[in-house]
């Protein structure tokens, strides 16, 4: 079955969470089904990794505060259990993800774990260029510096779920 069309969605800068301001967030709902799998963690992780966005991965959770990347993008991938994620700050997106579901943030997107139903396993990775860094919501300070950083940060030479030819190539239009 075909790769279904990512949702985009597109964050203003909320004067706490910057948030990219050209590219939009993507997320692949069910990128990978996983009902069967014995072992999604590693089903993700390969996904990442032959698409070019396996460095720096890591299995954890979502932050339960507003963070973002100001000099990275990154995605997550949903392993196990479900969670309430607000994405792009207070006044962005509350979605639910499920294993299987896939986001793409860009540089400076919002996020953060509302609720979960326990037990969630999230795989996060990052393309090969940029440098990763922790910004809060409520730290003015990172912002102010994040402003001057995110527009700096390369756009990917391919899409984590679909690789060189997805979606994202063609979404993450250059200036």
């Amino acid at each position: 079955m075909p790769l279904a069309a990512p949702l985009t969605f597109h964050f203003t800068d909320d004067g706490a969470v910057p948030n990219h301001p050209r590219w939009p967030m993507l997320v692949y709902k069910g990128a990978l089904d996983l009902t069967k799998s014995r072992d999604p963690e590693t089903e993700i992780e390969t996904m990442f990794s032959t698409n070019g966005w396996g460095f720096g991965a890591w299995r954890n959770g979502i932050y339960p505060f507003a963070h973002y990347h100001s000099m990275i993008h990154e995605v997550l991938g949903i392993a196990r259990g479900s969670a309430r994620v607000r994405f792009g700050g207070e006044h962005g997106e509350v979605l639910e993800v499920h294993p299987g579901d896939v986001a793409v943030l860009p540089a400076g997107t919002g996020h953060q774990r509302l609720s979960d139903t326990g037990g969630l396993v999230v795989i996060g990775g990052y393309p090969p260029d940029g440098t990763y860094d922790l910004c809060r919501g409520d730290h003015p300070a990172d912002r102010i510096a994040a402003l001057k950083t995110i527009l700096d940060v390369a756009k990917p030479l391919g899409d984590p779920v679909a690789g060189r030819d997805g979606p994202l190539t063609a979404l993450w239009k250059p200036a």
